[in-house]
């Protein structure tokens, strides 16, 4: 069974990401734990930035499945 490593690296950035950016989200209007940060909401730019990688892997991990599915039965 070959399974391409991005869908699963992929899917867990996505959901990563995902759960980041829901913290983000709901923390938006509390000022306070950003101070550190210089009022700058890292947990929902982070999580949007993982979002969007997980969802690249994932496509292109689906597409290099395809392809290799596709070989095996053009070789039958």
């Amino acid at each position: 069974m070959n399974v391409d490593l991005r869908i699963p690296l992929g899917m867990m950035f996505t959901l990563m990401g995902a759960v980041l950016m829901a913290f983000g989200m709901s923390t938006r209007d509390n000022p306070a734990v950003y101070i550190k940060s210089l009022y700058i909401n890292l947990n929902l730019w982070c999580g949007l930035g993982m979002l969007v990688f997980g969802l690249v892997m994932v496509t292109f991990g689906r597409r290099g499945q395809m392809r290799i599915e596709k070989s095996r039965g053009a070789g039958k």
